[in-house]
């Protein structure tokens, strides 16, 4: 079964009442133990003076660091709801046709710093916190849940299709046999033939290669059944980039 990996967002959207996470309802229970860990230390952090600084944000973003401090008790929200930005505007999962949630259920995959692994019908708090931060006494996090998430995602056997970016890669890599169907997804612009890397709009053409992978109802066993699929609509070349392949998608101007 395709997998397709997606990046958080630093957007999401909270709300004001409902019920707090349920440890035991989540997607991979084994990643509990570390989740609470990497948790209770985002709230001592973010209840410190120098929270800032250790979480690398911004005075504006005082209240979303506060909001780490009461993540036991903070209404939850379903992962298909937490996330905004570029990336899920694109993807549009509340617009999606009910056979496609249902195919997103299984398929979607967001890797978080606070969480490690989440699936769309899981709920957690909205949080603040990057891939790339350094908590005290864990080290940087992608280290923390590298073993974690290798352990969890360790029976993965289908093709691979990972739009997250390089700080979240760094903490679950497929490796041996799951490299061979492990694939990124690239977008570069072409204008008068040169070619350029895009980011803001890379995130937007990554949430349409997700959506349209779910509207499809098609299941790629390879990464040329993939290639092929998402050529339907765009130009989509693919090539093999060390240990697994790269999908680039080619815009035009």
């Amino acid at each position: 079964m395709t997998l397709i990996l997606l990046p958080p967002s630093e957007g999401k959207t909270g709300r004001s009442r409902g019920r707090a996470v349920d440890f035991a309802t989540l997607s991979f229970p084994e990643l509990n133990p570390v989740r609470e860990q990497v948790l209770e230390t985002l709230a001592k952090v973010s209840a410190s003076a120098d929270a800032h600084d250790v979480l690398e944000v911004g005075a504006s973003l005082r209240d979303e660091v506060e909001r780490n401090t009461r993540w036991r008790t903070e209404p939850s929200v379903p992962v298909s709801e937490l996330y905004s930005g570029v990336l899920y505007d694109a993807l549009g999962y509340s617009t999606l046709s009910a056979g496609s949630k249902r195919r997103a259920a299984n398929r979607l995959l967001v890797i978080s710093a606070a969480w490690g692994a989440l699936r769309p019908a899981d709920r957690v708090p909205p949080y603040r916190l990057s891939m790339g931060t350094t908590l005290p006494g864990h080290g940087p996090l992608a280290s923390v849940w590298r073993d974690p998430l290798n352990a969890a995602l360790a029976d993965v056997d289908g093709v691979i299709v990972d739009c997250r970016s390089s700080t979240y890669v760094a903490a679950w890599r497929p490796a041996g046999a799951q490299a061979d169907k492990w694939v990124s997804v690239n977008v570069v612009r072409e204008r008068d033939g040169v070619r350029s890397v895009v980011s803001h709009n890379a995130k937007h053409t990554r949430g349409l290669v997700a959506r349209h992978l779910l509207e499809s109802g098609k299941d790629p066993g390879t990464p040329k059944s993939l290639q092929k699929l998402i050529g339907e609509r765009w130009n989509a070349e693919l090539d093999r980039s060390g240990a697994g392949w790269t999908l680039t998608v080619v815009e035009h101007d």
